[in-house]
């Protein structure tokens, strides 16, 4: 089940993202307003890419679009810093980073945090769910995607 998080996962004061002044990615920001995740898949050759670009980084086709991709995927590399790697974040650490492998899209992988405690035991392989991180009070709101183990 993906749901959103009210208690941001991050100390405020970092910059808020916003899509590319190019507009490439803004069907993923977007998306995760809509608490969905998306990804570019080839209209061609039918493969998922991330990140985004303007050409199929396998067929080198042209014709790339964006579509909805199932939230959840498998922790293929993760983790713990302890130092802080922005001025916000300052007392933050240790904290996660995931590296997730998305199964249902061509096994595409995308970077994240992972929420719970920081000193958790995470396995490589481990199942993990999306969660849609709402900052509706940001000057321009925005929606980050942080991920969360799946029990079981």
């Amino acid at each position: 089940m993906n749901e959103s998080t009210s208690t941001p996962y991050l100390n405020s004061g970092l910059p808020a993202p916003v899509p590319s002044p190019d507009g490439l990615d803004k069907a993923y920001w977007e998306g995760t307003r809509r608490h969905e995740l998306w990804v570019q898949r080839c209209d061609g050759c039918g493969t998922h890419q991330w990140g985004p670009e303007w050409m199929c980084h396998r067929c080198r086709s042209f014709d790339v679009g964006w579509v909805p991709v199932t939230p959840d995927g498998i922790v293929y590399s993760w983790e713990r810093p302890h130092h802080s790697v922005h001025p916000a974040l300052a007392g933050q650490g240790p904290y996660l980073v995931v590296l997730v492998e998305l199964p249902h899209a061509d096994n595409l992988r995308m970077v994240g945090n992972l929420l719970g405690d920081p000193m958790q035991d995470v396995q490589i392989g481990a199942s993990v769910e999306a969660v849609f991180e709402d900052h509706d009070d940001a000057e321009r709101p925005f929606t980050l995607v942080q991920w969360r183990m799946i029990e079981g």
